[in-house]
Protein backbone atom coordinates (compact mmCIF):
# COMPACT_ATOMS: atom_id res chain seq x y z
CA UNK A 1 0.00 0.00 0.00
CA UNK A 2 1.66 3.55 -0.83
CA UNK A 3 2.20 5.63 1.97
CA UNK A 4 -0.79 8.48 2.54
CA UNK A 5 1.82 11.53 3.00
CA UNK A 6 4.69 13.10 1.43
CA UNK A 7 7.06 13.43 4.55
CA UNK A 8 7.77 13.50 7.65
CA UNK A 9 7.82 16.89 9.55
CA UNK A 10 10.36 16.54 12.47
CA UNK A 11 8.55 18.92 14.48
CA UNK A 12 5.76 19.61 17.00
CA UNK A 13 5.15 23.30 16.00
CA UNK A 14 1.51 23.72 15.34
CA UNK A 15 2.49 26.73 12.75
CA UNK A 16 4.91 25.03 11.18
CA UNK A 17 2.00 22.44 10.46
CA UNK A 18 -0.51 25.11 9.53
CA UNK A 19 2.11 26.57 6.51
CA UNK A 20 2.70 22.44 5.36
CA UNK A 21 -1.21 22.67 5.69
CA UNK A 22 -1.86 25.74 3.66
CA UNK A 23 0.46 24.68 1.16
CA UNK A 24 -1.55 21.35 0.82
CA UNK A 25 1.62 19.17 2.09
CA UNK A 26 0.92 15.74 3.38
CA UNK A 27 2.70 14.91 6.20
CA UNK A 28 3.08 12.77 9.78
CA UNK A 29 4.84 14.76 12.58
CA UNK A 30 7.42 13.04 14.53
CA UNK A 31 9.04 15.10 17.15
CA UNK A 32 13.01 14.29 17.54
CA UNK A 33 14.56 14.47 21.05
CA UNK A 34 17.75 17.01 20.72
CA UNK A 35 20.19 18.14 22.71
CA UNK A 36 19.49 21.98 22.50
CA UNK A 37 22.66 22.75 24.14
CA UNK A 38 24.77 25.92 22.77
CA UNK A 39 28.27 24.48 21.98
CA UNK A 40 31.36 27.26 24.12
CA UNK A 41 32.02 29.83 20.98
CA UNK A 42 29.14 28.81 18.51
CA UNK A 43 27.62 31.67 16.87
CA UNK A 44 23.73 32.22 16.72
CA UNK A 45 23.69 31.25 12.67
CA UNK A 46 25.92 28.19 12.97
CA UNK A 47 23.53 26.92 16.40
CA UNK A 48 20.33 27.34 14.44
CA UNK A 49 22.02 25.56 11.45
CA UNK A 50 23.46 22.88 13.30
CA UNK A 51 19.71 22.04 15.84
CA UNK A 52 17.69 22.01 12.10
CA UNK A 53 20.07 19.53 10.54
CA UNK A 54 20.36 17.39 13.97
CA UNK A 55 16.84 17.23 14.33
CA UNK A 56 16.09 15.77 10.74
CA UNK A 57 19.13 13.14 11.36
CA UNK A 58 17.67 11.90 14.25
CA UNK A 59 14.08 11.04 12.30
CA UNK A 60 15.96 10.15 9.06
CA UNK A 61 18.07 7.52 10.95
CA UNK A 62 14.42 5.93 11.76
CA UNK A 63 13.02 6.59 8.55
CA UNK A 64 15.51 5.66 5.74
CA UNK A 65 14.04 6.26 2.32
CA UNK A 66 11.61 8.96 3.31
CA UNK A 67 11.43 12.63 3.26
CA UNK A 68 12.25 14.44 6.40
CA UNK A 69 12.16 18.19 6.96
CA UNK A 70 13.05 19.48 10.41
CA UNK A 71 13.49 23.41 11.29
CA UNK A 72 14.64 25.82 14.33
CA UNK A 73 14.07 29.24 15.05
CA UNK A 74 15.98 31.70 16.73
CA UNK A 75 15.88 35.34 18.27
CA UNK A 76 18.98 36.92 18.23
CA UNK A 77 20.13 40.15 19.57
CA UNK A 78 23.15 42.25 20.19
CA UNK A 79 24.78 38.71 18.36
CA UNK A 80 23.10 36.78 22.02
CA UNK A 81 20.43 34.08 21.48
CA UNK A 82 17.16 34.90 23.33
CA UNK A 83 15.49 32.01 24.04
CA UNK A 84 12.19 31.36 25.57
CA UNK A 85 11.55 32.97 28.70
CA UNK A 86 12.30 30.75 31.87
CA UNK A 87 8.75 32.48 33.74
CA UNK A 88 6.77 36.00 32.93
CA UNK A 89 9.03 37.67 34.96
CA UNK A 90 11.93 36.70 32.05
CA UNK A 91 9.82 37.55 29.24
CA UNK A 92 9.08 41.13 30.40
CA UNK A 93 12.96 41.35 30.70
CA UNK A 94 13.54 40.15 27.34
CA UNK A 95 10.56 42.54 25.73
CA UNK A 96 12.49 45.39 27.18
CA UNK A 97 15.46 44.31 25.81
CA UNK A 98 13.93 44.49 22.46
CA UNK A 99 11.83 47.44 22.63
CA UNK A 100 12.55 50.25 20.68
CA UNK A 101 15.25 48.01 18.77
CA UNK A 102 16.06 46.21 15.34
CA UNK A 103 16.48 42.26 16.42
CA UNK A 104 17.11 39.15 13.90
CA UNK A 105 14.89 35.55 13.55
CA UNK A 106 16.69 33.27 11.87
CA UNK A 107 14.95 30.04 10.94
CA UNK A 108 17.19 27.10 9.61
CA UNK A 109 15.87 24.34 7.23
CA UNK A 110 17.56 20.80 6.80
CA UNK A 111 15.22 18.36 4.31
CA UNK A 112 16.74 15.41 3.94
CA UNK A 113 16.18 11.67 2.33
CA UNK A 114 18.57 9.23 2.45
CA UNK A 115 22.25 10.57 1.15
CA UNK A 116 20.34 14.03 -0.48
CA UNK A 117 20.50 16.88 2.00
CA UNK A 118 19.50 20.40 1.62
CA UNK A 119 20.30 23.02 4.30
CA UNK A 120 19.79 26.24 4.16
CA UNK A 121 18.85 29.24 7.12
CA UNK A 122 16.45 32.96 6.66
CA UNK A 123 17.44 35.59 8.10
CA UNK A 124 14.86 38.43 9.13
CA UNK A 125 14.98 41.86 10.56
CA UNK A 126 12.33 42.79 12.91
CA UNK A 127 12.02 46.06 14.53
CA UNK A 128 9.71 46.81 17.68
CA UNK A 129 8.44 50.40 18.27
CA UNK A 130 9.28 51.67 22.00
CA UNK A 131 7.02 49.59 24.91
CA UNK A 132 5.88 51.18 27.87
CA UNK A 133 5.85 49.26 31.11
CA UNK A 134 1.93 49.01 30.95
CA UNK A 135 1.80 47.40 27.51
CA UNK A 136 4.50 44.83 28.16
CA UNK A 137 2.74 43.86 31.30
CA UNK A 138 -0.52 43.76 29.65
CA UNK A 139 0.77 41.41 26.75
CA UNK A 140 2.45 38.87 29.53
CA UNK A 141 -0.55 38.82 31.27
CA UNK A 142 -2.00 37.61 27.54
CA UNK A 143 0.12 34.46 27.85
CA UNK A 144 1.19 34.49 24.40
CA UNK A 145 4.73 35.09 25.02
CA UNK A 146 4.90 31.60 27.52
CA UNK A 147 7.20 29.20 25.76
CA UNK A 148 7.63 31.71 22.66
CA UNK A 149 11.66 32.56 21.45
CA UNK A 150 12.14 35.91 21.91
CA UNK A 151 8.93 35.89 24.24
CA UNK A 152 6.76 36.88 21.92
CA UNK A 153 4.65 35.55 18.38
CA UNK A 154 4.84 37.92 15.85
CA UNK A 155 1.62 36.02 13.84
CA UNK A 156 -0.55 36.72 17.26
CA UNK A 157 -1.02 40.00 19.68
CA UNK A 158 2.58 40.95 19.90
CA UNK A 159 2.00 41.75 15.63
CA UNK A 160 1.23 45.47 17.54
CA UNK A 161 4.74 45.81 18.42
CA UNK A 162 6.29 45.51 15.24
CA UNK A 163 6.89 48.56 13.59
CA UNK A 164 8.79 47.12 10.39
CA UNK A 165 9.72 43.57 9.11
CA UNK A 166 12.76 43.20 6.36
CA UNK A 167 12.61 39.54 4.87
CA UNK A 168 10.58 36.54 5.34
CA UNK A 169 7.14 36.94 7.57
CA UNK A 170 6.37 33.59 7.97
CA UNK A 171 10.37 32.75 8.96
CA UNK A 172 9.92 34.49 11.66
CA UNK A 173 6.54 32.57 12.68
CA UNK A 174 9.20 29.28 12.06
CA UNK A 175 9.11 28.33 8.88
CA UNK A 176 10.16 30.24 5.44
CA UNK A 177 7.54 28.71 3.34
CA UNK A 178 8.83 30.37 0.18
CA UNK A 179 12.00 28.93 0.31
CA UNK A 180 10.73 25.72 1.79
CA UNK A 181 8.54 24.92 -1.21
CA UNK A 182 11.57 25.67 -3.40
CA UNK A 183 13.57 23.05 -1.72
CA UNK A 184 11.07 20.70 -1.25
CA UNK A 185 10.29 20.52 -5.46
CA UNK A 186 13.80 19.10 -5.48
CA UNK A 187 12.44 16.46 -4.08
CA UNK A 188 9.95 15.86 -6.04
CA UNK A 189 7.22 17.31 -3.86
CA UNK A 190 4.84 20.01 -5.19
CA UNK A 191 1.96 22.07 -3.71
CA UNK A 192 -1.86 20.72 -4.07
CA UNK A 193 -4.76 23.25 -4.50
CA UNK A 194 -6.51 23.46 -1.10
CA UNK A 195 -9.31 24.49 -0.06
CA UNK A 196 -9.44 28.63 0.43
CA UNK A 197 -10.30 29.94 3.88
CA UNK A 198 -12.54 32.47 4.35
Amino acid sequence: MAQDYDLILASSSPRRRDYLEKMGVRFVIMKPDADETIMVGESPSDYVARMAAEKAQIIADLHPGEVVLAADTIVVCHDMIIGKPTDREDAKRILRLLSGRTHEVMSAVCIIKDEVEKNFTVTTEVTFAPLSEELIDTYVASGECDDKSGAYAVQGIASMFVSKVSGSVSAVVGLPICQVREALAEFGIKPRTVQAQG
